[in-house]
């Protein structure tokens, strides 16, 4: 669903967006405390030289800082997120799904990250199919799966109805990537909290709109994201923040309420 933007506030600088994703590395990750679920936590695993993004608007936001900090890490990046849907259960699926194993196959992507977005309704057992399926997609297409869970909401009246159906997507997905070598769940709670917060740390990490990111958020998400593949896929140093955060991506209009 696309939504009119909230006009945009100014925008922090950039050279204390560069702080801000710096110190990001300082932070302590969800594995420090409850640790994700399946892959093996090793450096010592498969190479990673090319990752595909899934998701929403929120997901898309996201991307911005993660293509030129991929690209600094030397690693291929594309991002196929997509406003107003990029869900693979839910409303949209059924249209995504037509284009998605294609978009899939030609990335020839190492790894496949797919956000869990802010449409994936559905029953429990609708949710765990869809999963499945998308896992299959991409080990078809000789790629491991990474979900990554989504930030939480300030759920207006058009996702509040659905707001159980999104608390349990965690859980379907945790159920599949549980029952293969080749997927994990990334619980981002270390990045985001349990809650939505707009302000963390004196910073605006979330936008007014209660659903996406600020540069802020996106950029200590960019580094926790950079992190945790770092601890399972040998042959990949993160570049440090500095090479990616000043490189013009916050000024974007996708930021606003911000």
């Amino acid at each position: 669903m696309n939504r009119k933007p909230i006009p945009a506030l100014r925008l922090i600088s950039l050279i204390g967006l560069v702080l801000v994703a710096a110190g990001c590395s300082g932070h302590s990750t969800a594995s420090d405390t409850s640790g994700p679920t399946g892959a093996a936590d090793s450096p010592s695993g498969p190479e990673l030289s090319t990752v595909l993004f899934l998701g929403d608007s929120v997901a898309a936001g996201e991307a911005l800082p993660l293509a030129p900090a991929f690209e600094a890490s030397d690693v291929g990046f594309e991002s196929i997120a997509s406003d107003g849907g990029g869900n693979v259960v839910g409303p949209f699926a059924d249209k995504n799904w037509e284009k998605l194993p294609g978009q899939i196959t030609s990335a020839e992507p190492d790894v496949v990250v797919y956000q869990i977005t802010t449409y994936d309704w559905g029953s429990r057992t609708e949710q765990r199919d869809a999963y499945d399926r998308l896992l299959s997609t991409v080990t078809d297409a000789g790629a491991r799966l990474v979900f990554v869970t989504s930030p939480p909401i300030k759920p207006d009246d058009f996702y509040r109805p659905h707001m159980g159906e999104l608390e349990r997507a965690p859980e379907a997905a945790r159920t599949v990537a549980d029952s293969s070598e080749k997927a994990v769940l990334l619980d981002a709670g270390a990045v985001w909290g349990d809650t939505y917060q707009q302000v963390t740390d004196g910073k605006a990490y979330r936008s007014a709109d209660g659903i996406h990111t600020c540069p802020q958020g996106a950029a200590r998400f960019t580094e926790w994201l950079l992190g945790e593949l770092a601890k399972r896929y040998s042959g990949f140093t993160p570049a440090d923040a500095q090479e990616w955060a000043n490189t013009g991506w916050s000024a974007d209009e996708h930021f606003t309420g911000c």
